[in-house]
Formats: C-alpha cells, sequence, structure tokens
C-alpha cells in the first residue's frame, strides 16, 4: 500500500471515547494507520478513567490532550469516526463515515468506562481489518 489510510475519531470532549479509539487504532495497527482525534467541545484533560482502562491495556493514553476538531483533519482522513457530537463534524464529499453509539465515559465508574473501552477495541478493530486486512496482527 503507498499511503497509509488516516483515521479521525471524534467525541464532544476528546477525552475518553475518542482517545481510546485512537489510542487503540495506533496500537492495533503497529502505527500504519495515521490517527488523529478532535473534539466538538474539547475538554480541559483526558478522563483519568479512560486512562486507567486503557493502562489495563498496555496503552498510554496519559499524555493525550483534548484539541478542537478542525476542519483539515476531517478534510484529509480516508475515515471519519463520530462518538455522540451530532451535526458537529463537516461533511465532505468521498469520506467514509461511521457514527458509533457508544455510552459517554464522563464521570463514568472504572467498570463502566472498561465496557465501552472492550466496545470501542472490537469497533476499531473491525475499522481496521475494513480498511486494509493486513493491518490487524
Amino acid at each position: 500500500m503507498s499511503t497509509r489510510p488516516t483515521v479521525l475519531f471524534v467525541c464532544v470532549h476528546n477525552a475518553g471515547r475518542s482517545q481510546m479509539a485512537a489510542g487503540y487504532a495506533r496500537a492495533l495497527s503497529g502505527g500504519r494507520v495515521d490517527v488523529r482525534s478532535g473534539g466538538s467541545e474539547p475538554g480541559t484533560a483526558i478522563n483519568p478513567a479512560a486512562i486507567e482502562a486503557m493502562r489495563e491495556e498496555g496503552i498510554d493514553i496519559s499524555e493525550a490532550v483534548p484539541q478542537l476538531l478542525q476542519t483539515d483533519d476531517v478534510r484529509a482522513a480516508d475515515a471519519v469516526i463520530t462518538m455522540g457530537c451530532g451535526d458537529a463534524c463537516p461533511i465532505f464529499p468521498g469520506k467514509r463515515y461511521e457514527d458509533w453509539e457508544l455510552e459517554d465515559p464522563a464521570g463514568k465508574d472504572l467498570e463502566t468506562v472498561r465496557r465501552v473501552r472492550d466496545d470501542i477495541k472490537r469497533r476499531v478493530r473491525a475499522l481496521l481489518e475494513e480498511l486494509d486486512p493486513t493491518l490487524v496482527a
């Protein structure tokens, strides 16, 4: 494959779901996918329960910083995955868009965040396999 696929994960605060998805996409693809994330209303810090849940999987998202969703990130992406941000994401022809209905882990206990994390892992693995079956080991 000559160009690496680019995947953009978007949620409201860019502090939980999209950061966990980005962490999985980087880890499961072995860095062979360009991964971006953003939020329609970015929070001030990553959800500590999301950091802990991902640490249990051996993935460190503690250095991530919530970012404002940028139109250029959407334009550059091959796949745009939204998670509860509604119509905040601009639409460009020819892009793959998916809306993943996931519980917002903000303020939830670690057990709830683990359930959300596991759902995200399953969905990211399926997405990567659809983009390129050679991406996931």
